[in-house]
């Protein structure tokens, strides 16, 4: 992609396909002023905004947008935006893009849509967008992702996604799409050039089934003919990698993993309800009963007379664990609990979270590593509970699954922070990752 590329992460998350690569997570004139001067393609700012309801996230994008146009104005740079959001289409959409748009202050001629992230099974193929499950391809309209009770949707369909988000304000006629057969033609310059007529304002959804359907099209909208059009995107992590020039990485291998990792035991932090994410852990506890399991009911957290006893008993149990040396997993209880409302639902999760970092903030002794199970419980335990403020990349700890260095300026600097998204990977995953790590 032409110019810097800055990448507005809506959780934590997607830094899953990338390596050596920084993120941000606040967004000063001098933390973009460095990075924006450095020599590489691009970065990643961490805005979380899918925890918040969407008046917030549309005033976080904005005001990202604001300060990186004086900034970049300043020096000379010319910004290329990726809207990074998550590959099973939840989230502040088209808001977060409306946002940028009036912050930067000028129109896109193209908006395009890349939802594809292969190493979550999540493929588009004739408009659709699909999860693929072992040998099964499900249109993502009919999973449990889109009855998220913050972000429901009803289409498979692209276009009338497109539609149904906007409240039907992007109208069909200037919705198009970029096939999988014209991709796998390698004809690049023939599809810039179809996409350099369409009208101003169009949007694109972009096929793709594999990782090299996406690095064509990273190809296409380089190509000369579209490099003086302002082009906007909205993508899963897949394209964000490619967008920075980055091939598929394998994930780092135990032995690249030991090197990273401290002394004494690990902590596990699993705050995602979805329903893979309960399945790993049951995986976990039955594969390394060794491992000491400290569960924090929900519905007593969210109790305000029995809150702070419930959470002085999990404290309490987590510290002795890892004083012993132990690996803990500290646990939200399974059975979710929501509201009939997408506001209300969030300021649920926000109070349940409140409560993980709480935790966090106690730790007495250093874990050897730190896995993060979710994406608002990653990002709210890296930046309110360890005070990361900018991080590095080093790569994956499992397809997927990013790992970070934290920062000199973090509770523990250099300590390897996995964000394991709860809606990646098989059922044994998180055994997997134990065994790696351990």
């Amino acid at each position: 992609c032409p110019g810097k590329v800055v990448i507005l992460d809506d959780d934590p998350t997607g830094t899953q396909t990338v390596r050596d690569t920084v993120v941000l997570t606040s967004w000063g004139e001098a933390e973009l002023a460095r990075e924006l001067a450095e020599p590489s393609r691009g970065f990643y700012i961490l805005t979380n905004s899918r925890a918040f309801a969407e008046n917030a996230a549309w005033r976080i994008n904005r005001e990202i947008a604001q300060v990186i146009r004086r900034v970049a104005g300043k020096l000379g740079v010319a910004v290329t935006y990726v809207s990074r959001g998550d590959s099973t289409l939840r989230g502040h959409f088209p808001a977060e893009l409306e946002a940028l748009v009036e912050g930067q202050g000028t129109a896109p001629d193209i908006n395009f849509l890349i939802p594809a992230f292969f190493a979550g099974g999540r493929i588009t193929c004739n408009d659709t967008h699909w999860v693929v499950q072992g040998d099964e391809a499900i249109p993502v309209g009919k999973t449990e992702f889109a009855r998220d009770p913050a972000f429901a949707f009803a289409s498979s369909y692209l276009p009338d996604y497109i539609i149904e988000k906007s409240g039907g304000k992007i109208a069909r006629d200037i919705i198009f799409s970029v096939a999988v057969e014209e991709l796998r033609s390698v004809e690049v310059d023939k599809i810039a050039e179809r996409l350099a007529l369409l009208p101003l304002g169009a949007w694109v959804i972009v096929n793709a089934v594999c990782r090299e359907d996406i690095d064509v099209f990273s190809h296409v909208v380089a190509a000369p003919v579209l490099a003086r059009r302002h082009l906007l995107f909205r993508s899963a992590a897949d394209f964000a990698a490619a967008c920075l020039g980055q091939p598929a990485h394998r994930p780092l291998s135990s032995p690249e993993l030991k090197a990273l990792r401290g002394e004494g035991g690990g902590l596990i932090v699993a705050g995602s309800f979805v329903g893979k994410t309960t399945r790993q852990l049951e995986a976990l506890w039955a594969a390394a009963p060794e491992i000491c399991r400290v569960e924090l009911q929900v519905d007593r957290i969210l109790d305000p007379e029995t809150s702070p006893v419930e959470l002085n008993r999990v404290r309490q149990d987590v510290n002795d664990a890892l004083r012993e040396g132990r690996t803990v997993c500290c646990y939200t209880s399974r059975q979710l609990v929501q509201a009939n409302e997408a506001r209300k639902s969030l300021a649920l999760g926000a109070r349940v979270s409140e409560a993980v970092i709480a935790v966090v903030n106690s730790l007495e002794t250093r874990p050897a590593w730190l896995v993060a199970k979710g994406g608002i419980t990653s990002s709210d335990i890296a930046t309110k509970g360890l005070g990361v403020q900018r991080a590095m990349v080093p790569g994956q700890a499992l397809p997927g699954v990013p790992l970070w260095r934290c920062g000199d300026e973090t509770k523990w600097p250099g300590l390897a922070y996995i964000v394991f998204p709860g809606n990646v990977g098989g059922e044994n995953a998180l055994v997997e990752l134990y065994e790696k790590l351990r």
